[in-house]
């Protein structure tokens, strides 16, 4: 790298820095849980609907503790199960016994219908189901994934959110299990990437045009879903939450999101691999099969998360230190921007200067799942690979 070209990406991805610090919503900050709530004078009816795809290894974990909900209005949990060879429904009906609490359905909506992911058709006939199973339809749904564990009163102070806060959609990113050296690596920074792509400050803007969800756990006011046809106009969607979101948002419903502390996933990715394939099978879709915006985020990844270092141990080696300075400074306000979500996720404050290395590793997971996409091979989870939306 040459002198000035050093310099200029140095200063460049500085820049970068101080704007993404000071003025991106303060993507960083981890503060942002349920907002202020007061229970209701009345409590609305919910029904939780459960999509799962071979989810016996940890169905165990997750279904007794929204069977536990200690909830005082009328609650039910529907388990739709998609397909599944491992037994998931069979296991759900015997955990049910086993842990008596929520009433269980347990159903199968069959293949799904072209031009629908696997878990929007099983959402759809679980909605389908909750709306018509009684005499009167639910006034809320919750829809959690199969891996989410939730605390006795984590239905209770969704509803009381949303009802306090007049919130048609209401969600919480799950807190994520950090145990391996790959998940501490790779798994806290999941979480930051998505708040600096979607700030949730500015989400929660009641004027606010950006949108997204997190999948793990939404409730949703089932009149909302119904005005804004969801999950039917979202049917093709791999990256099902945001679209969601967006789905709400335009119809004019208000939605919230921020991070959980009483939600859990209790999905393991003990290996590289699982990590990689987690985030490979959607990254592409993130940017809408886009050659352009593919070339824009590696470029992107590279001045913001890879320059800084490079640059300060170049800076350091040929005696230029404007530039080791410049890309020092970078360096450290990404591995301060980075703490809270390390602390968050409970983990060593020692791995903030790391995240370039995370990065590197995210940039080469984007540019894979471009290459599965090409291959015919992408956005594959669970035996089923799905079309970009206008190939379906």
């Amino acid at each position: 790298m040459g002198t000035l070209t050093a310099a200029c990406a140095a200063y460049a991805s500085l820049a970068a820095w101080l704007w993404l610090t000071l003025a991106q919503g303060m993507f960083w900050r981890t503060d942002v849980r349920l907002p202020p709530r007061t229970a209701p004078a009345r409590w609305p009816s919910v029904a939780v609907v459960v999509p799962a795809r071979d989810e016996a290894e940890v169905l165990p974990r997750s279904l007794p503790s929204l069977l536990a909900q200690d909830y005082p209005g009328e609650a039910e949990v529907i388990l739709v199960d998609d397909g599944s060879t491992d037994g998931t429904g069979a296991l759900a009906l015997r955990l049910a016994r086993e842990h008596p609490g929520l009433a269980l359905t347990v159903t199968s909506p069959g293949d799904p219908a072209p031009g629908w992911t696997g878990k929007l058709w099983a959402l759809r006939h679980g909605i389908a189901l909750a709306r018509t199973a009684h005499a009167t339809e639910p006034d809320y749904l919750l829809l959690t994934d199969a891996d989410i564990a939730h605390e006795p009163d984590s239905l209770r102070e969704l509803v009381c959110a949303a009802t306090s806060a007049d919130l048609d959609l209401v969600s919480q990113m799950a807190r994520l299990r950090v145990v391996g050296l790959w998940e501490r690596l790779v798994v806290p920074a999941f979480v930051y990437f998505f708040a600096q792509l979607y700030p949730f400050r500015r989400i929660n803007r009641p004027t606010a045009r950006t949108a997204a969800a997190a999948g793990g756990c939404v409730l949703l006011r089932t009149e909302t879903a119904v005005r804004a046809g969801v999950p039917d106009v979202i049917r093709q969607a791999v990256i099902d939450d945001v679209s969601l979101a967006r789905a709400v948002q335009r119809s004019g419903g208000r939605i919230w999101l921020g991070l959980a502390e009483r939600v859990d996933s209790v999905r393991p990715y003990p290996a590289l691999g699982d990590l990689w394939r987690m985030v490979s099978r959607s990254a592409y879709a993130q940017l809408r099969h886009q050659p352009l915006l593919l070339a824009g985020t590696v470029a992107g990844l590279v001045l913001v998360y890879l320059v800084p270092p490079a640059t300060l141990l170049s800076g350091l080696a040929a005696g230029h230190p404007a530039t080791a300075w410049a890309g020092g400074l970078a360096w450290l306000l990404m591995a301060g921007t980075y703490v809270p979500m390390l602390r968050y996720c409970r983990q060593p404050v020692a791995l903030a200067p790391l995240l370039p290395f995370t990065a590197l590793l995210y940039l080469l997971m984007t540019v894979d799942s471009a290459v599965q996409h090409y291959r015919g091979r992408g956005a594959a989870w669970k035996g089923r690979t799905y079309a970009r939306p206008s190939d379906a």
